[in-house]
């Protein structure tokens, strides 16, 4: 299948990498945790994959005390970034996060002092950039098509959860019009094969998995052959360093708490399935892809 995209009158809507020869580390919603964000460079470095190789699939800043210092790092070192809602928010100089949380929940009313902190956190220069961030990325990975998203393909804060029927995934897949679809977003780690496609979603670098663990998660997408190889791979990382930074920045301790428990402070956009899910900690083996159907 081929992937296109087009340019808008805002910016860039979709920038295309063209073919990929190697393996990509991708990861989504950084929240302005510096530690994770460091503690994923050092991991990348290890693998002997440079910063073009890292996609982050947006939302650099949210929860944490540190949106600045993190889009400053992206920046600076060239990682492969789109625009999430928080970018988009922040690019046009809207006074909320744009997140789809239902208004006076829990979510939405934490979000009214978070979102402010990152507002005043950000510059001018920073928000040039994210300006320039496209919406999505294609690319080619040993001849498969992929795109890169945040949250829904035409809604950006579309939460698309693992446990969502096939036929959802069937129709963001068509909407995509790619083999391979990466995403964000949910904050959950999952991977979804329907029809022959591949719905592919890091979870959150930035906060826990709502686990139980204080862990985080990225991916590393790999070519094997003529197989495609999803890796789900948690981080550990100086947590209480972060979480004691988000204490001192007066931000909502809910999500100092979610740092070192591994537990959300709310459940208000889960669906029953993720809610169930609740303090079982997640253990995900990788998923190959051959490009065959297999069903939902």
């Amino acid at each position: 299948m081929s992937a296109s995209g087009e340019e808008t009158a805002g910016g860039e809507d979709i920038r295309n990498l063209g073919e990929i020869g190697g393996p990509l580390i991708v990861c989504g919603g950084i929240y302005g945790n510096l530690e994770a964000l460091d503690a994923l460079l050092a991991e990348a470095d290890r693998l002997g994959l440079p910063p073009s190789r890292i996609i982050h699939t947006g939302d650099v800043a949210a929860y944490c005390a540190d949106p600045r210092a993190c889009a400053e790092r992206i920046r600076e070192l060239g990682l492969v970034a789109i625009r999430g809602n928080i970018e988009e928010q922040l690019a046009t100089g809207a006074e909320d996060c744009g997140c789809g949380f239902e208004e006076d929940s829990a979510c939405a009313v934490m979000a009214d002092e978070w979102f402010a902190y990152v507002r005043n956190q950000m510059t001018d220069e920073l928000r040039g950039w994210m300006r320039g961030l496209p919406r999505h990325l294609v690319l080619t990975l040993r001849g498969n098509s992929v795109r890169v998203v945040h949250g829904g393909v035409d809604n950006i804060s579309e939460y698309v959860f693992g446990s969502a029927p096939a036929g959802v995934f069937r129709a963001v897949l068509e909407q995509a019009g790619t083999d391979v679809v990466l995403a964000g977003h949910t904050g959950l780690p999952f991977t979804r094969f329907i029809g022959g496609r591949v719905w592919h979603n890091t979870g959150s670098l930035g906060m826990p998995a709502n686990d139980g663990t204080p862990r985080v998660w990225y991916s590393l997408v790999r070519p094997d052959g003529d197989r495609i190889v999803f890796e789900h791979r948690a981080l550990t990382y100086d947590y209480r360093k972060t979480a004691a930074k988000l204490r001192e920045a007066g931000l909502p301790d809910g999500y100092a708490r979610c740092l070192e428990t591994g537990l959300w402070p709310s459940l208000d956009i889960l669906p029953r399935a993720e809610r169930a899910a609740r303090g079982k900690p997640i253990a995900l083996r990788p998923q190959i892809w051959t490009g065959e159907p297999a069903g939902a």
